[in-house]
């Protein structure tokens, strides 16, 4: 594990300990094992993008806020690969009441990835350049092929698969509205 991916446990601690909340509430609220997340505290275990989306939903932040330091340039976040999908962060953008987090986005043919419900009020949004993409809701997926956007409210579970044998390239743009839990 490099020093990028050590940077997560450290800011988890932070802002898990900064909210009052004990792992094991924590662990609960994601949806993992209190082994799992005390590893990705201590810098023990290797979080997939699955994991970090699970914890930044149950903290209410953008994920951002855990493979990123407040004010670092986007290029110092690790790229945080899951089941299908490996992402790099591209830019953070904000507004009033709102962050912004675009990333590339590769999704491996043959995985279907199932992602677990952002905070309340995420949306995604996706545009495809290379490959046919199967992503949104885990109940009823959308499709995209090259040059088409897709969107969908990300506080549910969804889903990314490939539609066919090749890999997909797009960009991924999360939009979180920040609430008074953020930091």
């Amino acid at each position: 594990m490099d020093e990028r991916e050590a940077g997560v446990g450290s800011r988890l601690r932070r802002l898990r300990e900064a909210r009052g909340i004990s792992l094991s509430a924590l662990a609960r609220s994601a949806g993992i094992g209190k082994a799992t997340l005390s590893g990705l505290e201590l810098g023990s275990r290797n979080p997939t993008l699955e994991t970090l989306y699970a914890v930044a939903g149950a903290l209410g932040v953008p994920l951002t806020a855990l493979v990123l330091e407040p004010g670092a340039p986007p290029g110092e976040a690790a790229d945080v690969r899951g089941a299908a999908v490996t992402a790099t962060l591209l830019e953070v953008f904000e507004e009033q009441g709102v962050t912004f987090e675009l990333l590339r986005v590769r999704v491996r043919p043959g995985v279907l990835q199932q992602s677990p419900p952002h905070a309340p009020g995420v949306t995604e949004h996706v545009t495809v350049y290379e490959g046919v993409l199967r992503a949104g809701p885990a109940d009823a997926p959308l499709l995209a092929a090259p040059g088409e956007h897709i969107s969908w409210r990300a506080d549910v579970p969804h889903v990314y698969c490939t539609v066919g044998p090749d890999e997909v390239v797009a960009t991924l743009l999360i939009r979180s509205p920040r609430g008074t839990l953020e930091e």
